[in-house]
Parts: C-alpha cells; sequence; structure tokens
C-alpha cells in the first residue's frame, strides 16, 4: 500500500468514526461543602452589625465615652443636691442624660472610629470585598442603634431605681426621638471622621461634644445659661433633642415640631455635606 493510499483510509476511518458527544457531570444539591455562592444579603448585614457593634463595646474609650460618663451624671447629678436642678432631679436629669448618651454614641463615637478606620485602612479594604456598599453603611446604622439601646435600658433601668417614674405614653413617643437623634448625630460624626485625619478628628470630636453638652443644655439646663446661650441652645441639635425628650419622659406629652425640625435640619444639612466630603483613606 502506498503512502497515499494510507493516508486515504485513515481519513476514511476518521469519517466513518462515531461522534463523542461531551456530557457536563451534574451533582445534587449539597454534594460539596461548602457550597460556593454569594453570600445572603440580610446574613451578610447581620454579621456586618454583630462586629461593628463588638468592636464599639470592647473599646475603652468607646465605653468610657458613652456609658460609664452618662451613668456617672445621672447618678451625681440625681442625687447630688444641686440648685440648678428642678425637684424631682431625677425626672429632670434623665431626658438630658439620654440626649448625652445618643451624642456620644452617633457623633463622637462614629467620627472617631471612622476617621481611624480611615487612617488604618480598613474602610478601603472592606470596600473591596464582596459586602456592598449598602451593607457597610447599614452596619454602621444599625450598630449605633443597638448601642443607643443598650445605653437607654442601662440608663433608663438606672433612673428607676433612683426613683424616676415616665408614663407609658412618653417612653412610646421617646424611641422615635432617639432614633432620629441617632441618625441626626451619626451624620455628624461620619462628616467629621469621613473628611479630616484620624487626629484631627479625635480633637475636634472632643471638643464638639464637650462644648454641645455645656451649650445644649445637657449639663445644666438651658434657661440657667448666660446671655443668648439660653437662646441659642434650643437652635443646637443636642439642645433640640434635649427638649424633645423632655416633652416626652418629663411632660409625658409629644414633641414640640420645633425641636423636631430643628434636629432634621442639622441631620439633611450633615448628610448632604458627608455625601460630598467623606473619602476611604
Amino acid at each position: 500500500m502506498t503512502r497515499q493510499e494510507s493516508s486515504d483510509s485513515a481519513y476514511e476511518g476518521l469519517a466513518n468514526a462515531p461522534e463523542r458527544t461531551t456530557r457536563t457531570p451534574t451533582f445534587a444539591p449539597g454534594t460539596f461543602r461548602p457550597s460556593p455562592g454569594r453570600a445572603n444579603p440580610l446574613r451578610m448585614l447581620l454579621t456586618q452589625t454583630r462586629a461593628e457593634s463588638l468592636l464599639t463595646l470592647r473599646h475603652p474609650e468607646q465605653a468610657l465615652l458613652t456609658l460609664l460618663i452618662p451613668l456617672v451624671l445621672l447618678i451625681g447629678m440625681s442625687t447630688l443636691d444641686i440648685g440648678l436642678v428642678e425637684q424631682p432631679r431625677v425626672d429632670s436629669v434623665t431626658p438630658r442624660i439620654l440626649a448625652l448618651a445618643v451624642m456620644s454614641t452617633g457623633f463622637t463615637g462614629q467620627a472617631i472610629a471612622l476617621g481611624f478606620d480611615r487612617r488604618y485602612g480598613v474602610i478601603k479594604r472592606l470596600s473591596a470585598t464582596a459586602l456592598p456598599r449598602w451593607v457597610l453603611i447599614a452596619g454602621r446604622v444599625l450598630a449605633a442603634l443597638l448601642v443607643v439601646a443598650l445605653q437607654t435600658v442601662v440608663l433608663g433601668g438606672t433612673a428607676l431605681a433612683l426613683g424616676w417614674h415616665p408614663s407609658g405614653a412618653g417612653v412610646a413617643a421617646a424611641v422615635p426621638v432617639l432614633i432620629l437623634g441617632t441618625l441626626v448625630f451619626g451624620a455628624g460624626g461620619v462628616l467629621v471622621g469621613g473628611a479630616l485625619r484620624a487626629e484631627t478628628v479625635l480633637a475636634v470630636a472632643n471638643t464638639t461634644w464637650f462644648a454641645l453638652l455645656l451649650a445644649g443644655g445637657l449639663a445644666i439646663p438651658a434657661r440657667h445659661l448666660p446671655g443668648v446661650m439660653s437662646s441659642l441652645a434650643e437652635y443646637l441639635p443636642s439642645g433640640a433633642l434635649a427638649e424633645a425628650l423632655d416633652a416626652c419622659l418629663a411632660d409625658g406629652t409629644a414633641p414640640t415640631a420645633g425641636s423636631l425640625l430643628v434636629l432634621l435640619c442639622w441631620g439633611v444639612i450633615a448628610g448632604a455635606l458627608a455625601v460630598r466630603t467623606t473619602r476611604l483613606s
């Protein structure tokens, strides 16, 4: 057989060979563990919220700022005979201390945490993961609300032990006010922590916290502040939140529209500026 005849026979054999079909193997669901795939968004949100909450509660400075200082002020101002505090003292003090706790968690705590997370590249690395950005933001917001809820339980329980007797309607009306206050001060914390360097954030956040504590009528009732400061206090976010909580918890009435409007204005302004100025690093 010549070489040409051999080649022709080989080609004929290939042409007459049966076609091979490629089959993709299939496996029953659950064959492989762990199963790869996109995580459940709700589970991602709960995990991120838990991580943010634990980081806040485990930090000694945050615990001092968010819980210990308000608790000491509540006990001291309720038990010591201070002429500027109306009787019964615990009823007058508790709403303002709750406002202070919200400001500490929402503003100062968020600003410092965000500032140092930016400095160490935490935000940039989290943004590069599979976590959606809305999960990162919502996780911080829910963590702040959980910390405020814990503060409210601890401070409220202490106030009850000291003789505080709020009305049920007032407590129900105070819940949305606390949520609104947390969101408003949280927007301010993101504005400061997302635009400035970490060292600058630390100084600005603590200085602002101390200024709002005094000028906002939290440590001293606004009507006892000197001069124009007594009128200015109600236009500050701390003063507006204290006034709204005082109406709910001390008087048992709904908060005034003016105090809620002041809070909303501060929240909208701080949120709009934060969107424009916040950086990842």
